[in-house]
């Protein structure tokens, strides 16, 4: 595991920004740029969808849920990276309910937005390796994991799916092409654990790989082991498209 005493926490490491398209929508969002950015150098993005609580127009809260371990020093000069943490509105979801219900969600427009930005926006800022994009999320932002992998197969290199489950029978070979490394406790409370045990073994049915680590007594709260775990950042830094 990384060494968590060592880390910054600083907020203002985070880049404070919104995004609005030409359709004048509009989502907050966080940037944490790779200590020593050189643009010369093309570098991995990691997209960090929070969970329900940190939803709001504050852009400060989803920080809280997990992003501020990822400033663990040994971490970013180990594994420079670009790390997009947007924010969720109040009153809305990544995943919207369809005539389906929820077993066949829809993007939500803040989803939505999120994708642009990581996919055509940023890449005309910064230098980003569009090979090299990865997808993590909590609880509700892990349920959009999931699913966002499904609904853009290749957009993402891999993913990592935290304290969060949703229908294992909206896996596709299309989207099992595409590792994941799911992250639950077996006492989950919010989350039934065996939602994410579904969803792997889905995943491993159609072929795809889709490592698996379940903690124990953590209830609700397996990122705060998941994220200071060395060996899954190893192992998501060199998945590539």
């Amino acid at each position: 595991m990384l060494a968590i005493a060592g880390r910054s926490a600083d907020t203002n490491d985070f880049l404070a920004r919104n995004y609005t398209n030409a359709a004048k929508k509009t989502l907050a969002y966080r940037l944490l740029l790779p200590k020593n950015y050189d643009p010369t150098q093309a570098y991995p993005v990691i997209v960090f969808l929070h969970g329900a609580a940190a939803r709001g127009n504050d852009n400060a809260e989803p920080l809280n849920w997990g992003p501020r371990l990822f400033l663990e020093l040994s971490l970013r000069e180990k594994h420079p990276f670009f790390l997009l943490v947007p924010q969720c509105p109040g009153n809305s979801s990544w995943l919207e309910s369809s005539s389906g219900g929820l077993k066949a969600p829809v993007e939500g427009e803040a989803l939505r937005l999120t994708l642009e930005l990581a996919g055509q926006i940023l890449p005309k800022e910064f230098s980003l390796d569009p090979r090299r994009r990865y997808l993590t999320g909590v609880s509700m932002g892990g349920y959009a994991v999931w699913a966002a992998l499904v609904w853009r197969p290749g957009f993402f290199a891999a993913g990592v799916p935290v304290c969060a489950g949703g229908s294992p029978s909206m896996v596709t070979d299309a989207a099992a092409k595409y590792p994941v490394w799911a992250f639950h406790s077996d006492d989950d409370h919010i989350v039934p654990v065996q939602q994410a045990r579904d969803l792997v073994k889905a995943w491993r049915e159609h072929g795809g790989v889709a490592k698996y680590t379940e903690y124990t007594g953590l209830k609700h709260s397996s990122w705060k082991k998941a994220y200071v775990e060395s060996e899954m950042f190893d192992w998501l830094f060199q998945q590539h498209l």
